[in-house]
């Protein structure tokens, strides 16, 4: 799909076409960009749940015209159970299981405060309508996809033994086939008691009395006093200066930071042609100066040991750009973080514009499905060390580290584009080849999407660091990057999931928005 699709009235991409087609609904009953988020982050919660969940957490970029972009972080903090001594005998946090689910699932109170945000836009749809895909969805059922048909195959033996996931993901023990209808009648009925009592109730209502309790009873450390205690967060986005444009993320726990910093890098690089040796060696190289930053700075916000924008102002970026050679690569054996995750974007027919993310982390997250809810509960909180001198030590109340950040930028001739993918570690890569092809290169929008990629470290669970390409990248350019130092990974597929999930809008000023989707995923970009 090599067409940029466009349209006047607003434009949904998600990478499931029914929760971009819940959006889009939205948009054409008159809804604006917020509420056709939360309608497509609702439905995709349940179609597309091997990557996501109302379990896990999300962050937001909302732009108004006019105005700077508002930041919301709906990322869950460790119970106040969630010590050391309750890991006490074991050298990590386990990655799947009651214990694996250690912190409070934000993005529901993510879908609140942006509604908040939004409530000064006009009259607001009921939040029955904006669930209403979600419930119909959940109770009616829909085919279970071939990435979740997959991944649950790939990764039965960690998930099968998790309370609640055989019952709800699995058919007599065994993987879903691609096609098998998927229903999910608890979830079903908790979307509908959220929409009678509002979203709040996940946090201090009936349902969060039904979370708490069976989270104890399983064996997790969240009580219903962690989820009272929970509120997502308004905070000040992240942003980097380039030649044309201003582009905007979310700041720690997320990689925001990084995302940003690549981008900054490459600017001051030179490279003046898209998609030979100088542009993929640049944006690697780019990436692991970012991610060394990354790697020493991004925690809880409330105990960062250096301020994150120091490292995106002028000089920084002059300092770190000029320790780059062009030829040669610098060696990586830096350690990697996994995650999977969806991104979505919005912009309605006033030029609002979403870009949002969210996660469970791992496929499935913790493997944990409540009986009682239909929740899928996240494992998030696996990326804690149990280390009391690392960076991201285990405490009560801490926020852990993020992989997840949503991207927007705002160029001076008043085009807006807000763009993102799931993807770990390839989430700041991917942001970065997508930008630069289409606003360096100038690469029609779906072709930025479409194009071959490439991934620095692992994601999916990968545990190895090399440099992985598609198999659609020439020859000649595989070994010019082989040459200059790189351990090349050539993949077998032409579009590996491994690159993620890919998605971008942009909005020209005379109102005409394009909007491209990323063919690995199941998405579509829906118009109106």
């Amino acid at each position: 799909m090599l067409h940029t699709l466009t349209a006047l009235g607003g434009m949904q991409v998600a990478p499931h076409h029914l929760a971009a087609q819940a959006g889009r609904d939205i948009l054409r009953e008159g809804g604006n960009a917020v509420e056709a988020m939360v309608a497509a982050a609702a439905a995709i919660a349940v179609v597309y749940p091997h990557m996501n969940a109302i379990g896990g957490d999300g962050f937001w970029l909302i732009h108004e015209p006019g105005k700077a972009p508002v930041a919301i972080d709906a990322c869950g903090f460790a119970a106040g159970l969630a010590d050391r001594q309750f890991y006490a005998g074991l050298d990590a946090i386990p990655a799947r299981g009651p214990k694996a689910a250690l912190t409070v699932a934000g993005t529901v109170g993510g879908w609140n405060k942006a509604l908040e945000v939004a409530a000064e836009w006009g009259t607001a749809l009921p939040l029955s309508r904006l669930l209403a895909d979600a419930i119909r969805h959940a109770r009616d059922g829909v085919a279970v996809t071939a990435s979740q048909a997959a991944l649950t195959r790939q990764k039965l033996d960690g998930l099968k033994d998790a309370p609640g996931f055989a019952d709800t993901f699995l058919v007599d023990g065994a993987p879903p086939e691609t096609g098998h209808l998927l229903r999910q009648p608890a979830l079903a009925r908790t979307l509908e008691t959220l929409a009678a009592r509002g979203l709040d109730d996940f946090y201090r209502g009936e349902i969060a009395e039904l979370i708490g309790a069976e989270l104890e009873r399983v064996g997790s450390p969240v009580r219903t006093h962690d989820l009272n205690a929970y509120a997502a967060q308004i905070v000040d986005p992240l942003s980097v200066r380039l030649g044309d444009s201003t582009v905007y993320n979310l700041p720690p726990p997320t990689q925001g930071l990084a995302a940003l910093m690549i981008l900054g890098i490459f600017e001051r690089l030179g490279v003046s042609e898209g998609e030979g040796f100088a542009h993929v060696h640049g944006l690697v190289e780019a990436t692991k100066r970012a991610f060394r930053v990354r790697d020493r700075v991004v925690t809880d916000p409330r105990r960062l040991p250096a301020d994150p924008r120091s490292f995106l102002d002028a000089p920084a970026l002059d300092a770190r750009a000029a320790d780059v050679d062009m030829q040669v690569a610098l060696p990586w054996p830096d350690p990697a973080a996994p995650g999977d995750t969806i991104w979505m974007g919005a912009i309605d027919r006033e030029g609002r514009a979403v870009s949002f993310i969210q996660s469970v982390y791992w496929e499935f997250g913790s493997g944990v499905v409540l009986r009682d809810t239909g929740i899928t509960w996240q494992n998030r909180g696996m990326s804690f060390s149990l280390n009391p001198a690392a960076l991201n030590a285990l405490e009560p109340s801490r926020k852990p580290f993020h992989t997840l950040n949503p991207s927007m930028a705002l160029f001076d001739d008043g085009r807006v584009m807000p763009y993102g993918t799931m993807g770990g570690e390839g989430q700041p890569q991917t942001q970065a080849a997508v930008f630069t092809r289409y606003a360096r290169f100038g690469t029609p929008l779906q072709q930025a999407v479409s194009a071959p990629r490439w991934l620095l470290g692992r994601t999916w669970g990968d545990v190895s660091t090399s440099l992985k390409l598609e198999s659609r990248f020439p020859p000649e350019l595989v070994q010019a990057l082989r040459d200059a130092g790189h351990q090349v990974e050539v993949l077998d597929e032409a579009y590996s999931d491994t690159m993620g999930h890919a998605g971008a809008l942009v909005r020209h000023p005379n109102g005409l928005i394009e909007g491209a989707v990323d063919p690995r995923s199941d998405g579509v970009v829906a118009g109106v």
